[in-house]
């Protein structure tokens, strides 16, 4: 389930360490490039409410490859794209079609005990991250020797290839629910309404995950000027350096039971605050951009553990819709950091980019302390 997610998710960030191959070969800007990033990930928080709420009474192994097939067309039709609107329109679709992780991540903490609850989740984000992460390396090198499209058609062989492995590997999951789909969608708004404490983590998670992608999507554009003169190959290749945070997913798992989930979100906007101030105060060396790389993973990671414990404790039965709406919140967050940091690039270059990764964080330290009452450590 970790391997089949990270190569799910792999196919939001494909597109990032290649931005600027794409922006040459459609003749646009780095402002304008920067909506493909946003398109992806807007597809995705917008995938989330139309297919995620089928798991709930559809039967998930076949939901599951279905959704493998429709992103590798959408893959094929990014690969063969002519114009930037025609881009921006084929990457939403993949954003939209890729949401097979949050499928499988509720579908784990359903599997484990309640005790190992935080681990499990833990195992499967770190699937997630490295198939973040590990996808920029791979695009990044592919971009570099074969061309950014010739990636696209790879990415689409693996999604039909992994559609075919999980058709035979998975067991069939059945429908938990009696609801219609119009119901569960009427739901996810009950949901967000009715429970604080959904809309206050929806709100941090989205605000790391803000930062995350605005330093992804312009890291790309620092390294191709003086005096680092790289390209897409060695923005791909920090994907290596970030994947070393990773292996913080398990550690963040049992820090959260035993010192409780808020603790651990708190560390990381500390984490994550650092590491923009080292990308600011050392914008021209590699090694603060590596330091500061190992840094912004580990935190962001850190909390997305955290943050998805605290919400698949609200309520257990219906745990799929939960996560359905936790992630919307999520990558909502996400294409606001991708538009924000690539405006923030056109106008102020890499110090905007800082400044707009530390303002996310102060943000969700403000919406981490307004909570009920009743909450202490939760």
């Amino acid at each position: 389930m970790a391997v089949a997610s990270g190569v799910a998710v792999a196919n939001l960030y494909y597109n990032q360490p290649m931005l600027a191959d794409m922006a040459r070969t459609l003749h646009t800007g780095s402002h304008q490039i920067g909506y493909v990033a946003t398109a992806t990930q807007v597809g995705y928080a917008a995938g989330m409410p139309l297919f995620i709420p089928l798991s709930d009474f559809v039967e998930r192994r076949k939901l599951i490859v279905c959704l493998f097939i429709a992103v590798a067309v959408a893959l094929g039709l990014t690969a063969v794209a002519t114009t930037l609107f025609w881009l921006v329109a084929a990457s939403f679709l993949i954003g939209a079609t890729t949401v097979i992780a949050q499928i499988l991540i509720p579908f784990s903490a359903e599997l484990a005990t309640p005790e190992q609850q935080s681990r499990t989740i833990g195992t499967i984000l770190s699937g997630v991250l490295l198939g973040i992460l590990l996808a920029r390396t791979l695009s990044g090198v592919v971009s570099h020797h074969a061309g950014w499209r010739v990636m696209f058609w790879l990415a689409a062989a693996i999604s039909l290839v992994f559609a075919a492995i999980l058709a035979k590997g998975l067991p069939a999951i059945h429908a938990k629910t009696n609801m219609t789909y119009a119901g569960v969608m009427h739901s996810l708004w009950i949901l967000l309404k009715e429970i604080p404490k959904l809309r206050q983590v929806c709100f941090v998670a989205g605000m790391f995950f803000a930062s995350f992608s605005a330093f992804w999507t312009t890291l790309v554009f620092l390294l191709v000027e003086p005096p680092f003169h790289m390209g897409s190959q060695a923005a791909g290749l920090f994907g290596l350096v970030g994947a070393v945070g990773a292996g913080v997913a398990p550690v963040a798992g049992r820090l959260a039971d035993s010192r409780g989930p808020r603790f651990v979100v708190r560390l990381a906007i500390v984490i994550v605050l650092a590491a923009f101030g080292v990308f600011w105060a050392g914008m021209t060396h590699v090694w603060a951009l590596v330091l500061g790389v190992v840094l912004l993973d580990a935190g962001v990671q850190a909390a997305q553990v955290a943050n998805q414990t605290r919400v698949f404790q609200l309520e257990p039965g219906a745990r799929s819709r939960i996560n359905t709406v936790y992630m919307i919140g999520y990558f909502g967050g996400g294409s606001l950091g991708s538009l924000l940091g690539s405006w923030m690039w056109s106008r102020w270059h890499w110090p905007g980019v800082c400044i707009t990764g530390i303002g996310l964080m102060i943000l969700a330290a403000i919406g981490l302390v307004m909570r009920g009452p009743e909450e202490v450590n939760r």
